[in-house]
């Protein structure tokens, strides 16, 4: 089973660094970001599975930036932890495309569980796709065209995987490399990313995968 990255926006550090530690304790991969700020920083640059976001946050509350990432076409799962408990506030939030709301205090095993749902939910929802004319069958690993079936390597397809769940977003090559590959080495780095995005271009649309100069790869 692969690495789940959660990001824990919290600015109440008792909260956050307990929560870090209990995912942990569970295998989770977590990180803190203690405004909306610092995690519109680290989710330039990083990739998470889910986002567990405090509502009453300084400079963006979590309401502004909730809207603010799916303006960013950022859909990585979101669950909002609050103090408001009331049911305008719930609503409001699930209205906002929020995936989940857990109340302050909450136990954490609650915590585990509703990731665990939110995970799973997500998961079912992408489970096929279509770009452009391609079906893409994340659970079958499969890619067709108007029923043609086109046949994709196991790398190609985790590496095609990878960007069209991460649609509309930049990723650096050292970020596929290492989510791709599954691990770091500077000589292969560059030439693995570049010459698999070429056999995918080869096999698919050519202008399938876009190139952001400087930047890296991204699916449009």
């Amino acid at each position: 089973m692969s690495e789940i990255k959660i990001l824990i926006v919290e600015d109440n550090a008792t909260i956050s660094k307990n929560l870090k530690r209990y995912l942990e304790l569970k295998n989770f991969i977590a990180e803190i970001a203690d405004s909306a700020e610092i995690a519109d920083k680290i989710l330039d640059n990083k990739i998470f599975n889910l986002i567990l976001l405090d509502i009453g946050l300084p400079w963006k509350n979590g309401k502004e930036f909730l809207e603010y990432l799916k303006k960013k076409w950022n859909n990585t799962p979101i669950i909002f932890l609050t103090s408001r408990d009331s049911d305008e506030d719930m609503i409001e939030g699930l209205e906002l495309w929020a995936d989940d709301y857990i109340p302050k205090p909450f136990d954490y095993e609650i915590v585990i569980a509703r990731i665990n749902s939110v995970l799973r939910r997500y998961k079912k929802e992408v489970s096929a796709t279509k770009i452009w004319k391609y079906l893409i069958n994340f659970d079958k690993e499969e890619v067709s065209d108007w029923n043609k079936k086109i046949y994709l390597s196991s790398l190609e397809f985790k590496l095609l995987d990878f960007l069209v769940k991460n649609r509309w977003k930049v990723i650096d090559r050292a970020t596929i490399y290492e989510e791709v590959w599954g691990n770091f080495d500077d000589f292969q780095l560059s030439r693995n990313t570049d010459i698999y995005v070429w056999y995918l271009r080869k096999k698919l649309w050519k202008d399938i995968i876009k190139t952001k100069k400087w930047s890296g790869y991204y699916v449009e």
